[in-house]
């Protein structure tokens, strides 16, 4: 192979680049492959929420256990974050991508096999299948839509979002119309995933074809080129631990609260069902944070005050369920949903705006995202583990308070107008 053929990946955004208008069979197909994929990153997760109980009561597992089987797949996140830049360097996004897709619908039907093993065996593949699928698809973005890639951020990340909300209200509903238990219900959603699957398959072939022509490349300048791209690592920069510090916390935030708001709510002396209403409703305002914010962020040259004011809200959300949990609950749940979809667009936005290249962008995609999932892995366990050992939320609570302002500062590191 050339020299010029082998670093072709690496230069592709900057030589010779080819928009998606000539590189896909039409521009709409990738968007839509794009939201299908998007659809199926969260609901996976989303789904299992209200089967926990029936799945304990199934397994004969103690709360303990019972909670693993949310906290496995986001600590998978975090471990397989890392990889996922090797495999599009030697396979191509469009082949990662289709994988993952096909990899996360065996994970949800071997999580329903009559198993425990089985059980957290789709839980570790559903994990890595997603952590593929965070880091390849923000450098997908940047790689096709160069000049809206945080528009289009914010269109991905409120897919998620709505994936998210839409498998939570179906689980139950698809449990009593398919007849099958649980195990029906956390199994119908590999169907969206086979959907996905063939709707990106067209940018599989296309990009197949395209691999065999070669982008031309003066000789001289490649070894120069492919040093550079080889030399570059986040690991190694401050900007991008305050990137993955934002994105750490900012995912901690919000995995806590999907363990224990409702909790935290029916402690106080709210009834349960109406406690879901308001967990339910600030997952729903979630999706406008996830769609605004990452807007706002490509229209800014620097996106420091951004970052201060999801944090800030972030911070005065918490505060507001220390200090009124039942009366300010829906306040609390408004202004904790536009934090917590904000935080998680901007933190995907700024994957694409503090970097130069799709390799950059999926470098640091893996670094940001290995090191937020195993952040957030222990926002619940050690929320559990602090209620337990204090008799109540208040120290929980607090302790929130103060990361989201650790959050603030990382932010305003992250929001200078430096790439990585």
């Amino acid at each position: 192979m050339s020299v010029t053929r082998a670093v072709q990946p690496a230069l592709e955004p900057k030589v010779g680049r080819r928009t998606a208008a000539t590189k896909y069979a039409h521009p709409a197909l990738l968007l839509v492959g794009i939201v299908l994929v998007a659809l199926n990153m969260r609901a996976c997760l989303a789904a299992v929420s209200p089967m926990v109980v029936e799945i304990q009561r199934t397994f004969g597992l103690s709360a303990t256990a019972s909670g693993l089987i949310t906290t496995v797949p986001v600590l998978f996140q975090g471990v397989g974050a890392p990889l996922t830049p090797r495999l599009t360097r030697r396979f191509g996004t469009e082949r990662v991508v289709l994988g993952a897709v096909l990899a996360l619908g065996a994970g949800v039907l071997l999580r329903v096999l009559p198993s425990v093993a089985a059980l957290y065996a789709g839980c570790v593949v559903i994990g890595v299948a997603i952590a593929v699928l965070n880091v390849s698809m923000p450098g997908l973005v940047k790689r096709e839509f160069p000049q809206k890639a945080a528009a289009m951020t914010g269109v991905y990340s409120t897919t998620m979002l709505v994936g998210a909300t839409m498998a939570a209200a179906l689980s139950v509903p698809l449990e009593h119309a398919l007849g099958g238990g649980w195990q029906a219900s956390l199994g119908a959603w590999s169907v969206l995933a086979l959907v996905a699957a063939v709707a990106w398959l067209p940018q599989v072939l296309k990009a197949r074809q395209e691999r065999t022509v070669a982008v031309k490349v003066p000789a001289q300048a490649a070894p120069a080129a492919l040093s550079k791209e080889a030399g570059t690592s986040p690991w190694k920069s401050g900007l991008a631990w305050q990137i993955s510090v934002f994105m750490g916390i900012s995912s901690l935030l919000v995995y806590t609260l999907v363990a224990w708001m409702p909790t935290i709510l029916a402690d106080h002396g709210m009834p349960r069902g109406e406690a879901g209403l308001v967990f339910a409703f600030s997952n729903l305002v979630q999706v406008a944070g996830a769609f605004l914010v990452p807007l706002l962020a490509g229209r800014m040259t620097r996106q420091r005050g951004l970052a201060l004011v999801m944090a800030a809200l972030n911070g005065a959300g918490v505060l507001w369920l220390l200090l009124a949990p039942v009366s300010g609950a829906w306040f609390s749940a408004t202004v904790l949903g536009l934090a917590q979809g904000g935080s998680l667009g901007l933190g995907l936005a700024f994957i694409v705006l503090r970097t130069d290249s799709v390799l950059g962008a999926a470098r640091l995609g893996g670094m940001s995202q290995a090191v937020g999932y195993l952040v957030a892995a222990a926002g619940p366990v050690g929320a559990g583990a602090l209620h337990q050992l204090t008799g109540g939320w208040d120290a929980t609570l607090l302790v929130l308070l103060v990361l989201a302002a650790v959050a603030a500062v990382a932010g305003w590191g992250a929001g200078r107008n430096r790439t990585v």
